[in-house]
């Protein structure tokens, strides 16, 4: 089987195998006859049965190629080797926090509990942009308001309310923002009090909070909230960039709108930058439980013990009865859009995704929104829609998010920089002023995948330092915190 690297019409010669129909480029044609219910091959792993005769020169494709049966051998642990220690030690211009770690960007938040308090943290970042209140503090890149459409009508004891508290103090604690003001309405499940009372979440201490109804409305809220935000400011602005090792980057993972590109150009490169942070001491965050499916045995084979290899697998089957429970099913990817990029079944998308880890140990597994603890390689449960994958990631303590896309998605995380990382040279050059790196050229002028790994590793220690990335300057970020909803609405 090959993959297109050019649309191939009828009865071109490609390998000395004469193509029976159109080819589109990124899609996979088959080289030789494959027998119903045969294995296809690629990434040197099975990504379906063939649902019928396929000829050689045949598109292979949904119409042909199904999921079928599968199993993986999990071999936990047997191929978990340390990566070498890097040869020089590097450095990033950074913001020194308080509690040891280091952002890559001075935001002050406005942090909601609640849908119902969403409008009023605009209202007050509104207001605070028309009054040129940050004019008098230059060293803040901006204010951000983190609202969403949850905190209530929900239990106030299952996992899903765990979920959101862990991601609104992971919000609340993360080093990009210099300081935090938390709003609730009052009478919502996700209390104001459950977040802060008792539990300092900032050690700076630079966290302010109220409620609507104890502040006596809208207008009373916003009047105190542009006070409470002056005194933040005040304390963040006194933060300066300085110099911090690279070991205190730490990169979310993602792709989105993949496409037959994705797992042989841009999510290689990513996987070489990857390795080179971890080598340095950094640590690199894959998600998307729902998009490794299948794939899941690759990563429990470098897991650095059994344990941590088995608590993927388990993340693996609260999946599958997620799914279930819900009337899901696992292999409801690829999207429309991945399989008009070439991608045919959930096995094929899970192995070129994957391919977004390098080849580093497994270090750790970690809940959505879960503190990351622990240096190196690590994967954090969540679902394969990017917005909540990266809200999740972002409130695990990911500084800078790398994000690679074939169909050329667009979008940004404030308070985290965004890279975006086109897999193919076509859409690159279509959506040139939403992307900041070209993985394409792997393709088209024969760049390895090392010394493109190299490239977006440099790029992280730029944009870490200050650099803005194309999604910053558009703008982007402003509807992109979707926290992970679990269980009943009611």
């Amino acid at each position: 089987m090959v993959i297109a690297l050019a649309a191939l019409p009828p009865g071109e010669d490609v390998c000395d195998v004469v193509t029976r129909e159109e080819i589109p480029r990124g899609h996979k044609m088959a080289l030789a006859p494959i027998p119903a219910g045969g294995q296809v091959i690629r990434y040197g792993q099975t990504i379906g049965q063939a649902s019928c005769n396929i000829a050689a020169g045949a598109h292979v494709h949904s119409h042909n190629l199904g999921m079928g049966a599968h199993s993986q051998d999990y071999a936990f642990a047997a191929g978990a080797h340390a990566l070498p220690d890097a040869d020089e030690a590097r450095t990033f211009q950074g913001y020194h926090r308080a509690d040891g770690s280091v952002g890559t960007r001075n935001y002050i938040g406005i942090l909601t509990t609640v849908n119902c308090s969403g409008s009023v943290a605009k209202f007050i970042a509104e207001a605070a942009e028309k009054s040129g209140l940050l004019q008098a503090f230059p060293g803040i890149d901006g204010i951000v308001p983190i609202t969403h459409g949850t905190g209530c009508g929900m239990s106030g004891e299952n996992e899903g309310y765990d979920t959101l508290a862990r991601t609104l103090k992971g919000y609340a604690r993360h080093p990009n923002f210099g300081g935090i003001l938390l709003i609730g309405l009052g009478c919502e499940v996700m209390q104001l009090s459950s977040l802060v009372e008792g539990r300092p979440i900032r050690a700076d201490g630079a966290l302010r909070y109220m409620t609507i109804q104890t502040e006596g409305g809208t207008r009373a809220t916003i009047e105190k909230g542009l006070r409470e935000l002056r005194g933040i400011a005040a304390q963040a602005s006194q933060a300066t960039r300085a110099p911090a090792p690279v070991s205190k980057i730490m990169v979310g993972m993602q792709c989105g709108g993949s496409d037959g590109y994705s797992g042989i150009t841009a999510n290689p490169a990513l996987g070489a930058a990857s390795d080179l942070l971890v080598r340095h001491g950094g640590t690199t965050i894959l998600s998307e439980t729902s998009e490794i499916y299948g794939a899941e045995h690759l990563l429990t084979r470098r897991a650095v013990t059994a344990e941590v290899g088995e608590k993927l697998v388990a993340r693996v089957r609260w999946w599958e009865d997620y799914c279930a429970r819900n009337g899901g099913e696992m292999d409801n990817n690829p999207s429309p859009g991945n399989k008009r990029g070439g991608l045919t079944t959930i096995l094929e998308k899970s192995l070129g995704a994957v391919a977004k880890s390098g080849s580093a140990p497994l270090s750790e597994v970690y809940l959505f929104g879960e503190k990351i603890d622990r240096a190196g390689f690590v994967f954090m449960d969540s679902p394969g829609f990017d917005p909540c994958s990266v809200t999740g990631q972002i409130a695990s303590g990911a500084n800078l998010i790398a994000f690679t896309t074939g169909r050329g998605s667009v979008s940004g995380y404030m308070p985290t920089p965004g890279i975006k990382i086109a897999t193919n040279s076509e859409m690159y050059a279509r959506m040139r002023e939403d992307m900041d790196v070209n993985c394409g050229d792997i393709v088209t002028e024969g760049v390895s995948i090392e010394d493109k790994g190299r490239e977006i590793f440099e790029l992280f220690i730029r944009v870490a330092s200050g650099e803005r990335t194309k999604s910053e300057e558009l703008g982007f970020g402003g509807v992109e915190f979707v926290p992970w909803q679990i269980g009943a609405v009611m």
